[in-house]
């Protein structure tokens, strides 16, 4: 690096602050109240307040200060809320919209306050001033009642402060500096671990193109390809080009976060210095049976704050790939919240792997990086994308029921007469949506409801802000957070959304607030970053993938080739078959029972049947209970409902025993064993599957029909089709996975000779067998002769 030219490093106001400030115990007995600023509803606020602040106010300020220290700079930056300029001074405006009774404010929160002192320096700074008021001006945002403190300081008392938190920061920005140096040169040096598959470095320069154009791609990737280092390895590449800062690596489910360590691990073997922290949910992390977050349930949580820093500095200079044992092992040794600390860890890794929820869910994602007004050279990979649909669609809806206003208000009634008439109110306003509710119902208008909850939640944030104990706290507390919820998702509501309530089959009388598109709240999160990869085996259509992740047709899009050779893997599909509901008699169940052992028979080895329904499986499995002689040809085993993660563990070890005879498992299509498992190196050498895979017929999928049908697309194709095919192709992947693997594929219904269904196939389904119960065992056979 020329000596001219210094390293900078950036960092927030916001996240200075924090870093250097906090001190104490970890509590959460309280809702929040003043540590939790509200969200969509801040934001809100915070514009009503900076519109009515007349000429002088100047709204959202960007303010930033360098400072240099040896060969690097320090970049802090972050917007002021408001700076009023009078001939008489300055004052910083730093607004606070919450959800509390600001009452219980005496004096501004420090760290808030430290926020406003940090712009007032800058300001300061920038514009000659020997000193400014710095005012906080708290809000409540159901009464919008406002609460302001000012504090006046002097120019030198500002610069006094400032440089003593940026001197508690340098040893931080030290070791950002060194880390940084080190990792880029270790980048330009790395290579591709292994010599290329087929359609394999063409995938590895498309996502790479994509971050240097700062685009989002969508990558339709066969089982096999390799598609985690294909990602990983050109977006760290980037990194090294200065094209990103942190790279996201995105999931669905524990076992992929897995895949994805392995990956940063083996590109550390080839010579990579990158470090990275898995986030792991709170109840996975918590050394507590049930987490309890304050100072009086967990000796963790006592001081956790003056310990966390030396704690975190500790474990990102000797760990890499920092894992969950990883966490728990220094949490333990330092005496610190798990779940605390390994967030903390986040924000000095380069690398984060994690649920989708840390980025897109609006209650849980990570605010010190998706926050209003925050972002960054974010680069999101995000693993099995096509589970990002139903996931975001139920992240950004919203449910009451009526029941649980009856339930919480006969809990309240004997210390709240206020909350139990507003509880009252609000359950009479849902009785008169019930009555003229005869199945379900979309409404269009629920304005006056929302105020009553608007009012009921106010009154609520006070009561549970007491802190008080009493019976059934928890059941208030997950009803208070419901409201909550509602609220945030009602100023979310535009025409991505269908309100609806209906009557459920158990009794209970639902409202819920319904993302059907979910493409627009998804968009705010990724607009945070440079640049989104989406990648799955089963991303066809790409269009519908891309209506509803990212609203735009014009993204990127790459389909790779399957590197597997097409002679190893035999598909076949019945004509002689249906699974639709008219069919479902105990004859369609008998030729199932026949398909498999005719198609079992012809090759020893471990097999899957995918039926559509649990009920389903029961039908084939009483008619397999009956009948004889069956225990010569397979033993067999049926996925169970509600499984615990060792019974499924214990189910997927069934395909590793020595057996004589072949063995065969029973399982529910788009259930926990249909995608996601990797039974590799003949552990599993065929897969059935009944059906099409679409969705039952519900109140939810008939109201997505609706809404593409009122937009002039195929309401039928968006509800059923394509999710139907999208659990098939899952189910299907199960069986190739190396290129070692060979195996059959077999799709029992007629319906898959539809052209709209065979439009959907993927490219290397392009040569079937069309097969009959009569002549399957001799196709079947055939094939595992010609492999001999």
């Amino acid at each position: 690096m020329d000596e001219t030219e210094k390293k900078i490093l950036k960092i927030s106001v916001r996240n200075l602050v924090e870093l250097v400030l906090r001190s104490g115990d970890l509590d959460n007995r309280r809702t929040g109240g003043a540590e939790k600023t509200a969200m969509q509803e801040g934001s809100r606020i915070h514009r009503k307040i900076q519109r009515r602040m007349g000429a002088d106010y100047r709204a959202e300020v960007v303010l930033k200060h360098e400072v240099e220290v040896d060969q690097f700079q320090i970049l802090v930056e972050g917007r002021a809320d408001g700076i009023i300029e009078k001939p008489e001074g300055v004052t910083i405006d730093e607004i606070k919209g919450m959800y509390m009774d600001l009452s219980y404010l005496s004096e501004p929160i420090e760290v808030h306050l430290a926020q406003a002192m940090c712009y007032g320096y800058f300001y300061c700074y920038d514009h000659g001033l020997n000193g400014a008021v710095m005012q906080m001006t708290y809000c409540n945002i159901e009464t919008e009642e406002i609460r302001r403190f000012q504090v006046e300081k002097s120019f030198e008392e500002l610069e006094s402060w400032f440089q003593s938190v940026i001197h508690e920061y340098i040893k931080w920005a030290r070791y950002l500096y060194n880390h940084g140096i080190r990792r880029d040169e270790s980048i330009k040096e790395l290579s591709f671990p292994y010599p290329y598959r087929k359609g394999q470095k063409e995938l590895v320069v498309a996502v790479y193109r994509s971050i240097a154009r700062k685009r989002n791609l969508f990558i339709q990737a066969p089982t096999g390809i390799g598609k985690t280092l294909s990602t990983v390895y050109p977006a760290i590449k980037a990194i090294g080009e200065g094209l990103g800062d942190k790279l996201f690596y995105l999931t669905a489910k524990t076992i992929t976060r897995g895949v994805a360590e392995e990956a940063f691990d083996i590109l550390r073997e080839q010579g990579l210095y990158l470090n990275s922290v898995t986030l792991t949910a709170k109840e996975k992390l918590c050394f507590l049976e049930k987490p309890e977050c304050n100072p009086d349930a967990c000796p963790y949580a006592k001081g956790h704050f003056d310990r966390v820093g030396d704690a975190v500095y500790d474990i990102i200079h000797k760990e890499a790939g920092i894992t969950r044992e990883t966490v728990l092992r220094y949490a333990e040794e330092y005496q610190v919240c798990p779940f605390e600390f390994c967030l903390d860890i986040s924000n000095w890794v380069d690398s984060i792997i994690c649920d989708y929820n840390y980025v897109f869910d609006p209650n849980i994602r990570l605010k010190r990086y998706f926050s209003e007004g925050v972002a960054g050279d974010y680069l999101f990979l995000t693993d099995e994308a096509h589970n990002l649909v139903p996931r975001a669609r139920e992240m950004y809806s919203a449910t009451v029921y009526k029941e649980d206003f009856l339930l919480i208000k006969k809990i309240l009634k004997p210390m709240s007469p206020k909350l139990v008439r507003m509880l009252e109110r609000c359950n009479k306003e849902l009785l008169e949506m019930k009555r003229e509710c005869e199945e379900f119902q979309i409404l269009e208008d629920i304005r006056f409801f929302m105020t009553s909850i608007m009012t009921l939640f106010g009154e609520m944030e006070k009561f549970m802000d007491t802190g008080e104990e009493f019976k059934d706290r928890d059941l208030v507390l997950d009803f208070y957070f419901n409201l909550r919820d509602l609220l945030n998702i009602y100023d979310r509501v535009d025409e991505n959304y269908r309100i609806y309530t209906e009557l459920l089959p158990d009794g209970r009388f639902m409202l819920r607030l319904f993302c059907v598109n979910p493409a627009k709240n998804l968009k705010e999160c990724l607009d945070k970053g440079n640049s989104t990869v989406f990648f799955s085996a089963t991303l066809l259509p790409v269009r519908y993938y891309k209506e509803l992740l990212s609203g735009d047709q014009e993204e990127y899009a790459v389909y790779a080739q399957s590197p597997f050779d097409q002679e190893k893997r035999l598909l076949l599909v019945a004509s002689d078959v249906s699974s639709r509901y008219t069919r479902r008699n105990r004859r369609e169940y008998q030729k199932i029972v026949d398909y498999m052992r005719r198609i079992v028979s012809a090759h020893k080895g471990n097999y899957m049947v995918f039926l559509p329904s649990y009920q389903y499986l029961k039908e084939v499995e009483a008619i397999l209970d009956e009948t004889e002689g069956l225990e010569e040809e397979f033993t067999y085993l049926s996925q169970a409902t509600h499984m615990s993660e060792q019974e499924r563990e214990e189910f997927l070890e069934e395909f590793s025993e020595d057996r004589k005879d072949s063995f065969v498992a029973l399982c529910v299509m788009g259930g926990v064993f249909s995608e996601g498992i990797d039974l590799k190196e003949g552990r599993l050498i065929g897969a059935i599957i009944v059906g099409t895979g679409l969705p039952m017929v519900c109140t939810e999928q008939e109201i997505l029909k609706g809404y593409f049908d009122s937009r002039e697309q195929n309401g039928f194709d968006y509800a059923y089709q394509y999710p139907g095919m999208n659990k098939v192709m899952q189910a299907a992947g199960r069986v190739i996975r190396t290129v070692r693997d060979e195996g059959v594929i077999a799709l029992l219904d007629e319906r898959f000779f539809k052209p709209d269904y065979q439009a959907l196939f993927p490219r290397e389904w392009d040569g079937y067998y069309e097969v009959q119960l009569k002549n399957v065992d001799e196709v079947v056979q055939s094939f595992w002769d010609g492999r001999k």
